[in-house]
């Protein structure tokens, strides 16, 4: 698309951009050296973000197969999508449950250009869309998000690491709050983040300012679970995300990590 095209030709790729540094961390090809530079800083003091990024990724996986496995979810809005990897939430509900519908929201057009190109539906029966607007306008997400999506129906809304560029604390459970108020009971809410649980990720979150990057806040594992207010944890709860439900081929045990997430049903 014309409009794809302008918006990858106009990027900047002399400031580090969020989207691109993450895409780094997960061994990804869609950065550049500022990108990568940022990265790095980050990584000097805090080393272990580059497990955070890959690991996060086994979390979705985790979860998502869970949801549309074992809790029976067929629609999923995917809120802050970042850059297309590999083993996206689309590629996973799809492959257990091929007529999954599954509505991808960022507001940022270079991922927009990438989502369009690569987030293509894995099955016949399936739909997979992209919405390009902000979390802090979850009107206008829920209005395109019904376009695809029957919120008559059990849905699953993901903050997939993404809710620490809201500095305040109340905006970030009113953001969470609007956008699972239409959804029926049986819905779920699955949030994950990075948390003030020691002084070598705080200091990694200072340097990622310092090399150009956005602020992003971390938060203390009991403020992320004030999201989940009203609702059913499932179990674990809220834990570090190499903690929620491992992988069976993983072998022994990762080391926690200064993230947590979890999974909350609507009753």
């Amino acid at each position: 698309m014309t409009q794809d095209r302008e918006a990858l030709a106009a990027i900047d790729i002399d400031t580090p951009h969020a989207a691109r540094i993450w895409n780094y961390w997960m061994g990804g090809s869609d950065n550049y050296p500022a990108d990568r530079a940022a990265g790095d800083a980050v990584a000097a003091v805090y080393p272990d973000i580059v497990r955070m990024a890959r690991l996060s990724r086994e979390f979705l996986v985790q979860v998502v197969s869970y949801l549309a496995g074992e809790a029976g979810i067929r629609q999923f809005i995917d809120v802050g999508t970042g850059l297309p990897t590999m083993q996206n939430t689309h590629e996973v509900a799809q492959q257990l449950a091929p007529e999954s519908r599954i509505v991808y929201v960022d507001n940022d057009t270079l991922v927009l250009a990438h989502a369009r190109a690569l987030l293509t539906n894995t099955s016949p029966e399936g739909v997979t869309t992209y919405v390009h607007a902000d979390y802090h306008d979850p009107d206008l997400i829920l209005t395109e998000a019904r376009k695809v999506l029957d919120f008559s129906r059990p849905t699953a809304v993901l903050f997939m690491g993404v809710l620490g560029y809201e500095p305040e604390l109340d905006t970030v459970r009113d953001i969470v709050t609007r956008l699972l108020d239409p959804m029926p009971a049986g819905s779920y809410l699955v949030l994950w983040d990075g948390t003030d649980t020691g002084s070598a990720v705080v200091a990694g979150s200072e340097r990622l300012v310092q090399a150009g990057g956005a602020p992003y806040i971390l938060r203390s594992p009991e403020e992320l679970s004030s999201c989940f207010a009203g609702m059913e944890l499932v179990e674990p709860g809220m834990v570090p995300i190499t903690d929620w439900r491992p992988l069976r081929h993983r072998i022994g045990m990762a080391e926690p990590l200064d993230a947590y997430g979890a999974v909350g049903r609507k009753p």
